[in-house]
């Protein structure tokens, strides 16, 4: 089978070795008549610290066979599989046990990889809606699989991070893997995104070899195995409570802060953090949007870092995030942005006291992993602020004590201000597809491939998310303690009572140092896919492949001077990935380059969402205040007309400009 050839042919995923096959996969078929225990908690202290005594048994449990078609469209993107929640339900005929026919062919994929048997698996989401009702029915499935150990976070509720986080900690990384469920950066609700992915066993993003092997199983699947004749698992019981599914499969509730909360005091100095945000002059401003990252941030700003409930914003999860698009950028952050002095374009807001704002203002995505950084009347570039942390690694004890990074990587879209400080520093650094995949690589070139180990790492993408080799993800809230940690010590001679060095002041040295990489994204949200691919196809036939030195010139200046697309070779596999992204190089009329980058999407539930990134460089420490978007503006109207935007997607306008 093309899907069993995948996998077991795919590169080492855990304890470099080889894939085994399916060879113990068909022993599980013997199950399908068996009867189990009753679903009965085995916690008698815990059970009674709720109020309640002894549960009775119920009906026996069976794991039972249920026949199934294959359901077409289940291969996952980037970042797992995003579908309108309505999908995932089985709301019509076609899509009728949706998540079983995903989660049955993840199962039987994550089998092959695991030489065909999964010991112990986390389920946790980002508290979407449906979260809790898709947790019930993906136990259910592993349970009927036999998997052993079934880890669920108390609430249904974990992010991104703190689940790559328990991967790798939690009984010294026992878990082989971890289903998740979010949309991440998706809107949550009825009529809205839900999603499912999976991150393999130290804790990163399943690779392509997977999910392609995945997709391929999910198109001859046949039948699927549960549990029938059980209780809902119960979510919000105490910490340690065990349910028992099967005989030989058991659900426990775990902490979801522990090892998370581990892998930050693994990075940062929370006792010298603790001190600095008491001083009367720092303040911070977080919002969680509603979403995952909520209560962790709650757990280490407030009950760690002793700050004050004041400092969080909207930090209670909702399913439908308070009806909110949880996506932490200039457009959707807008109430966080405002309140940090800004105009929607991310300039200073000049009728505002600065002396007034928070010190710094962050925020969260849906489920955790991404970051908005601003300072008071300062909003800072994922790109900007990767490179800023990389300029001042010694800020972070997770780099500091390593002597700083051993290697860095960006995205290609993002602006190339993480190259030129990884050049004047001396640090290996990598360009990479979009996608937190292929940082995994780099970060466990030891731990998985025995080759060069380039930890600690740092990596970013331009689309809002950094992080570091504590994880396999990126982490939103490493990236606030990061600033914490600069902030900290920029102000380490600022005497009690007088003004911190800012992270304006921060920023601005460091454009008059590297100079400044002018910066901005147009999104496109849900295009017609046919015309998406149109457009793409028409800059790949007319530009990459064809003479751009015929193109004549416009009003502008703007010249366009090539194009080309971004194909990657893995430093440390040697795997080879295509088509990820289509550039178009520009020259000023003064001799200036800049660029255009048109990718499409890969994590959006309907139609397409086409991103044009827009990068200028300039020395000139005069011009640096100017305003991205409208230094960018002639730019931007360029390309837009070079690769007919309008004429091939009938969008006039960008859905976000941020």
């Amino acid at each position: 089978k093309d899907w069993k050839r995948r996998i077991q042919t795919a590169k080492p995923m855990r304890f470099s070795l080889s894939f085994l096959g399916l060879a113990l996969l068909a022993a599980t078929s013997t199950l399908q008549d068996a009867t189990a225990e009753a679903f009965v908690p085995r916690s008698a202290p815990l059970l009674a610290s709720r109020g309640g005594g002894a549960l009775n048994a119920a009906t026996a449990a069976t794991v039972t066979e249920v026949p199934t078609s294959p359901i077409a469209g289940m291969r996952p993107g980037t970042s797992g599989l995003r579908k309108k929640v309505e999908v995932w339900q089985g709301v019509d005929d076609e899509n009728k046990h949706y998540v079983e026919n995903f989660i049955q062919s993840l199962v039987d994929t994550a089998k092959a990889s695991e030489g065909g048997k999964l010991d112990t698996i986390i389920v946790a989401g980002d508290g979407r809606y449906f979260n809790s009702e898709a947790m019930q029915i993906i136990c259910r499935i592993l349970a009927g699989n036999g998997v052993s150990n079934i880890w669920v976070p108390q609430s249904g509720i974990m992010s991104t991070p703190a689940v790559s986080a328990a991967i790798r900690r939690r009984e010294g990384g026992a878990a082989q893997g971890a289903i998740v469920l979010t949309a991440s950066h998706n809107p949550g609700g009825p009529g809205e995104d839900f999603g499912i992915k999976y991150n393999e066993a130290f804790g990163q993003p399943a690779g392509e070899e997977f999910t392609e092997a995945l997709y391929e199983r999910s198109l001859e699947i046949s039948s699927f195995q549960t549990v029938k004749g059980t209780e809902d698992i119960d979510l919000s019981a105490p910490v340690g409570t065990t349910f028992q599914l099967t005989d030989t499969s058991t659900v426990t509730v775990i902490d979801p802060y522990d090892c998370y909360l581990d892998a930050l005091k693994s990075c940062f100095d929370f006792d010298k953090l603790r001190q600095f945000v008491q001083r009367e002059e720092f303040s911070l401003l977080f919002d969680g949007m509603h979403g995952a990252g909520g209560p962790f941030a709650r757990r280490v700003l407030v009950e760690e870092l002793g700050m004050s409930e004041s400092s969080l914003l909207r930090c209670d999860p909702r399913p439908d995030f308070g009806g909110c698009h949880p996506d932490p950028n200039l457009t959707y952050a807008a109430a966080l942005v405002k309140k940090m002095g800004l105009k929607p374009d991310g300039s200073a807001d000049e009728s505002v006291d600065a002396s007034s704002l928070p010190t710094l203002g962050a925020a969260n995505d849906g489920d955790g992993d991404r970051n908005l950084i601003a300072g008071a009347g300062c909003f800072v570039t994922p790109s900007d602020s990767l490179a800023l942390i990389c300029d001042n690694w010694d800020a972070i004890p997770h780099f500091a004590k390593a002597g700083g990074p051993k290697g860095v990587a960006r995205s290609m879209p993002s602006s190339a201000a993480l190259d030129v400080v990884a050049e004047a520093r001396g640090i290996p650094f990598f360009s990479t597809p979009t996608g937190w995949k292929f940082f995994g690589n780099l970060m466990s070139s030891k731990e998985m491939f025995d080759k060069q180990d380039y930890t600690p790492f740092l990596c970013g993408e331009e689309s809002f998310g950094t992080g570091s080799d504590h994880i396999r993800e990126k982490d939103g809230l490493w990236a606030v303690l990061s600033w914490m940690s600069i902030l900290m010590k920029a102000n380490e001679n600022t005497p009690e009572g007088g003004p911190l060095v800012s992270v304006q002041d921060i920023v601005t040295k460091h454009w008059a140092k590297y100079g400044r990489h002018f910066y901005c994204r147009y999104d496109y949200e849900a295009v017609d896919s046919d015309a998406a691919n149109q457009m793409m196809d028409l800059i790949r036939d007319n530009f990459v492949n064809g003479d751009c030195s015929t193109i004549p010139s416009d009003e502008s200046g703007i010249k366009l001077a090539g194009a080309e697309e971004f194909g990657y070779t893995d430093p440390v596999d040697g795997s080879q990935t295509s088509k990820q992204g289509l550039t178009m190089n520009f020259e000023y009329e003064n001799g200036d380059t800049a660029r255009a980058v048109f990718r499409l999407s890969g994590t959006g539930s309907a139609g397409a969402t086409i991103r044009m990134y827009l990068e200028k460089f300039e020395k000139d420490e005069s011009k640096h205040d100017e305003a991205a978007p409208s230094t960018l503006k002639g730019l931007a109207d360029r390309a837009i007309g070079l690769v007919k935007m309008q004429e091939l997607t009938g969008r006039d306008s960008p859905t976000v400009i941020t």
